[in-house]
């Protein structure tokens, strides 16, 4: 019964494994609409000879300079007159230095068209964390025009993949400071060529480069300032998309884990130097900022945690943006379509050339200026207006507060004057057409004697379109622009919104559905204290001669209390709702604002939103019954209501908006459940601005589907450090068998072993969870959701014991299949022989023998894992480590293969012996061979074939049948092969790059780390292969107790387990590595204490079975 319990637990976590799998990989293999335009261009690539530095001159990549147009041009004239401010352009993993086509075409197209028109939107700036007070931003403001054009270069890194390998990273950060130099050397030698030939000096010459860098080109643009040649203040701004900061996206090679810690430790370093004088050898990064901008929720390839700047990049340096917060922008992009999405490059290209100052043509000099003009280009003021952001900008407060900037003197209604005044009586206010009225909301009446809030969405422009006030009294003035100086306009405070195109009006007089909002404001009590009324001014309507009018025109506020707008959805309820979608029906004159909270974060359950229309207070159409029943009431109501839009707000990767939100899967780009999470990113706020004119039934279901594939990208990491502790509690499992005299459990056993409930599970799988929140107390750090982190953990865990029962099942199966075709052949062997035509493989035989009986072959044959060690060194040191890990894992093949060949050999004779007995005692008896033999004559039958095959056993001593004996050496070369078999995968990225530069004609050695640790590995696999190994490994008494092998695994499993939750699973090769080294120093000992004539006694008995 205990037994088929295991079983079935093992099974049930198979099951869950495999569920996971297919549902993540069809969600991930589902197409994706991003919504991006395409970007066309006329490139054209300008080489650039290589100059200065003989030794990155020589090499095989390449530096260009792009130029857009279609008309051919002379390479040499045009680099002469290189005037404008250069940008770099760094391609990532297996990128091209032709990717740079799509921003360049656009910044040349924007410099020529000039900046945008302003629409007078709030504008997010820095906030006071990040300097929003410094002294060098005082009336500092965007400039009107472009001064300099951008240069954009590009390096050819030869479409190397830099994010598996290491080495190649560190070779591209060589050759990018080195094309840092070129660049500005090239711009002082075409200055001086102008010079001479009597051209005048257009401009300064640029003291910096800016760094643009896409994925890995990102963080190697990162590394290049720390490097040791780099020339001071040769970059100071340096732009990223879609690139990983935290950690490599593969992180399984160690020395690619290491680069990436020392990186970001010198920048640590970096920004510490101007506030200490300690470490001045370290690179001052005092006047760099970096920007880092995300794709989103559709880049699969980089997680946005990654991406982020925390704990690297201080606030007042740079911070982080995702595309989908992104002004102009609001979508989420794949990896490679960041670079051509033409909503974004667009952007990009404007706010780089936004960065040049009018006076020098050059970038500003001053960090807070180069830092909010990112900050004014490319944030949205939504989160601000909602105050999800940390310190809310509220620059109304019962007017003590500087005001607001007004709109422009120059912009003017018909007449400057308004129609007559409407008086709103009700807490809802609607705008369906340009009027020219102005409409009085009296606050204390309609806003609770000032407690509620009010929200205001509408399709009309701020200052040409709408403009709102807020007024101390009534006021008498029919101005749109009132003289009292009482009177502030608040018309600056409608934050822009994405919308869907406004529906077109055919004809005049005809209906239209309602236009979806482009704006909205926001205002809450403490903003309307010491005020009255509130005024919402409505432009007269414009007259455009000879076309149809604009389409509808829409406006609607009101105020409500903000609790009445509160919705929760519990843990249990989305959980139920994967099954059973949930309904949660809306009635009219309900809030406009509803604010959604989920108490699980949509990053990883992604739930599905449908908003369906039930009413909007048409009680009937004008239409015959036949005719108005066929009329879905859904398409009526849009006629009157506006299309809603949800806005979903995440900690780590900021603002997501989903326009025309009638039917939309909601998903945040966050990274819940992990161990450095912040504490409130378990759960997810989204805000529905909705009609209240219109009732709504609100249907929310979990997306499995989504679920799983964001599952499997956010936590594969996570399972990957926990496989591999997972295969050091099965060893564990299996020194424990052998130290207490127990057959080897297979490795599928120990398995089943280990996850029996309550123990050993709950300590295995508990234990590192709190050891590691204990390390985040001890370094004060905060610690994540407990719930979520406590819960995904332990799936992980489940998750990574079913990949490998699957492992184990799938390589079993293997081995059996070949020891079966082996035996079989072999036990057909004798009757093919005597063919004659396999006399001339009998001659190859006998020739192979006479060579395999040399002295040298025999020592060979004598030691094999001496030559197994030798080989797999020899390879992973000087060539590539997965090789020496593919020798070491051959060796463990051949080991398993005979060992099981063995087994199933002494079995067939076994058996086969026993039906020659009972053969012979029926016809010495002449009794029918269906009649059952005695319990005596069964005996006689078990004992002689024990002792046939006792005597067949390497020990006369041995209570261990031989079979046995084989089967146990299995299980336990078994296990080692697993591991190792991980371990060779891990440097499989790395492999493949490696074998990419081959065939390109490059090649060096691996890193010394990666040596080290793979010498480490083939230590430890050819060492620790014998289970009497381990009464070797012992150490004096600690604690009452002596360390042994089946602790130190112990020790192994759980730090490879924390290494997964800190999502750094390329430190499990320490623990194999150091077990492997120390096994070493302990069989070294042993040699020399036996030649030294001492013999080392285990202080355990002898083991009754040997190998």
């Amino acid at each position: 019964m205990q037994g088929l319990r295991a079983k079935f637990r093992v099974a049930a976590v198979v099951a869950l494994t495999l569920w996971i799998a297919l549902l993540g990989l069809y969600s991930l293999l589902k197409p994706i609409s991003n919504g991006c335009v395409m970007t066309y261009m006329y490139p054209t690539y300008i080489p650039i000879s290589a100059a200065g530095d003989a030794a990155a001159a020589s090499g095989k990549y390449g530096l260009y300079l792009y130029h857009e147009g279609w008309k051919k041009i002379d390479f040499d004239e045009h680099l002469k007159q290189l005037s404008g401010i250069p940008v770099l352009f760094i391609p990532g993993n297996g990128g091209s230095f032709k990717q740079v086509r799509s921003v360049a075409a656009e910044s040349d197209r924007a410099y020529q068209g000039g900046p945008p028109e302003s629409t007078f939107h709030h504008e997010a700036g820095l906030t006071s964390e990040e300097g929003r007070a410094d002294t060098h931003l005082a009336g500092f403001e965007l400039p009107t025009q472009y001064k300099n054009r951008l240069d954009w270069f590009a390096v050819d890194l030869e479409g190397e993949h830099s994010a598996m390998d290491g080495q190649i990273l560190e070779e591209h950060t060589e050759y990018v400071v080195y094309a840092i130099h070129r660049i500005l050397d090239q711009y002082k030698h075409s200055h001086d060529v102008r010079e001479k030939e009597g051209a005048a000096a257009s401009s300064s010459l640029p003291k910096s480069v800016i760094l643009v860098g896409h994925s890995m080109g990102g963080f190697v643009a990162r590394a290049a300032m720390i490097h040791p040649r780099l020339r001071k203040a040769a970059v100071e701004t340096i732009l990223t998309l879609s690139t990983p900061h935290q950690s490599p996206p593969v992180a399984l090679q160690p020395s690619l884990g290491h680069y990436f810690e020392h990186v970001n430790l010198e920048w640590r370093k970096g920004y510490e130097v101007q506030s200490t004088h300690a470490a001045s050898y370290v690179t001052d990064l005092s006047n760099v900022i970096v920007v880092s901008i995300s794709g989103g929720y559709n880049d699969y390839q980089v997680q946005t945690k990654l991406e982020t700047l925390d704990g690297i990049v201080p606030p007042t340096h740079g911070f982080f943006i995702s595309s989908t917060s992104m002004r102009n922008v609001w979508l989420s992009m794949e990896h490679q379509a960041i670079l051509w999405c033409n909503q974004l490059v667009v952007q990009v290209s404007q706010t780089l050339l936004n960065l040049a100052d009018t006076k020098t043509s050059v970038p500003f000099p001053e960090r807070q200026k180069r830092l909010s003009v990112f900050a004014r280009m490319l944030r949205s003021g939504i989160p601000d207006a909602f105050q999800w952001t940390s310190q809310p900008d509220s620059n109304v407060h019962g007017g003590q507060v500087a005001r607001l900037p007004g709109c422009p003197n120059n912009l003017t209604w018909k007449d400057d004057g308004l129609e007559r005044d409407l008086y709103i009586e009700t807490s809802t206010v609607t705008v369906l057409a340009m009027d020219g009225r102005r409409r009085w909301l009296d606050i204390h009446k309609l806003g609770s004697d000032g407690k509620s809030h009010f929200v205001f969405v509408t399709n009309l422009a701020p200052c040409s379109g709408a403009r709102l006030h807020l007024w101390p009294e009534k006021g008498k003035s029919n101005s749109v622009s009132p003289s009292d100086k009482r009177v502030i306009e608040i018309t600056s405070k409608l934050v822009q919104i994405p919308s869907g195109p406004a529906p077109v009006q055919m004809e005049p007089g005809s209906q239209t559905e309602q236009a979806p909002p482009s704006s909205v404001l926001r205002l809450t009590p403490e903003d309307m204290q010491g005020f009255r009324f509130l005024t919402i001014s409505i432009a007269p309507r414009p007259i455009v001669s000879g076309r149809p009018p604009p389409g509808a025109s829409m406006a609607v506020g009101q105020f409500f209390d903000a609790k009445d707008g509160e919705r929760v959805l519990s843990a249990p309820a989305l959980l139920l709702s994967a099954y059973s979608s949930k309904d949660v029906v809306l009635e009219e004159d309900h809030p406009i604002a509803l604010n959604l909270s989920f108490d699980i974060n949509l990053g990883l359950l992604p739930t599905s939103l449908s908003l369906k229309a039930t009413g909007c207070g048409i009680q009937r159409s004008g239409l015959p019954d036949e005719e108005a029943g066929d009329m879905d009431n859904s398409k009526l109501c849009k006629l009157r209501c506006f299309p809603p839009v949800a806005l979903a707000w995440d900690s780590t990767s900021g603002l997501h908006v989903f326009p025309n939100a009638y039917s939309e899967t909601v998903t945040v780009d966050s990274s819940p459940a992990l161990l450095s999470s912040s504490p409130g990113s378990g759960k997810t706020s989204v805000l529905l601005l909705v009609d209240p004119h219109c009732s709504y039934e609100l249907t929310f279901a979990a997306s499995l589907t989504s679920a799983a594939g964001k599952f499997l990208l956010l936590y594969s990491s996570q399972i990957v450090g926990s496989f591999f502790a997972v295969i050091f509690f099965a060893l564990m499992q299996q020194v424990r068998a052998w130290d207490l005299d127990l057959p080897i459990p297979s490795v599928l056993t120990a398995m089943e072993s280990n996850l029996k409930m309550p123990l050993p599970f709950a300590p295995l799988g508990f234990s590192p969870l709190l050891l590691s929140l204990f390390v985040c107390v001890l370094n004060s750090q905060p610690l994540p959701p407990l719930v979520s982190f406590i819960a995904v953990s332990i799936i992980c865990y489940l998750l990574a014991n079913g990949v490998g029962a699957i492992l184990v099942w799938m390589s079993q199966f293997l081995f059996y299949a070949a020891a079966l075709t082996h035996v079989f052949i072999k036990s057909r062997w004798q009757q093919w022989e005597t063919k004659f035509c396999f006399a001339y493989l009998r001659w190859f035989i006998t020739l192979s023998s006479g060579f395999f009986s040399l002295k040298a072959m025999r020592v060979i044959r004598g030691s094999p894992s001496v030559l197994t060690a030798l080989m797999a060194v020899t390879l992973g040191s000087f060539i590539h480590p997965a090789l020496g890990l593919l020798t070491l894992l051959l060796a463990h093949a051949i080991c398993c293969h005979n060992a099981l060949c063995s087994f199933l050999t002494a079995s067939f004779r076994s058996h086969t012996r026993k039906k020659e007995f009972l053969g012979h005692e029926d016809k010495d008896k002449e009794i029918s061979w269906q009649q059952p033999l005695s319990k005596h004559e069964v005996a006689g039958v078990n004992q002689s074939v024990l002792l046939e095959e006792n005597s067949s056993s390497d020990s006369p001593n041995s209570s261990k049948s031989f079979s046995d004996t084989q089967l146990e050496i299995f299980h336990h070369r078994h296990g080692l092969l697993i591991l190792h078999l991980m371990a060779a995968l891990m440097f499989a990225p790395s492999f493949v790059a490696w074998l990419q530069r081959i065939g390109m004609g490059g090649h060096s050695f691996p890193w010394f780390l990666d040596s080290t640790l793979c010498i480490g590995v083939i230590l430890h696999g050819v060492l620790c292969s014998n289970p009497e190994f381990s009464s070797l490994f012992s150490f004096p008494r600690m604690i009452w107790k002596e360390l042994r092998l089946d602790f130190v695994y112990l020790i192994a499993g759980i730090y490879s387990y924390m290494a997964g939750l800190g999502s750094a699973p390329y430190k499990v090769f320490y623990p194999i590595a150091s077990i492997g080294f120390l096994a070493f120093a302990l069989k070294m000992s042993q040699l020399r204490n036996k030649d030294n004539g001492e013999s080392r006694l285990g202080r355990r008995k002898k083991h009754s079975h040997r190998h």
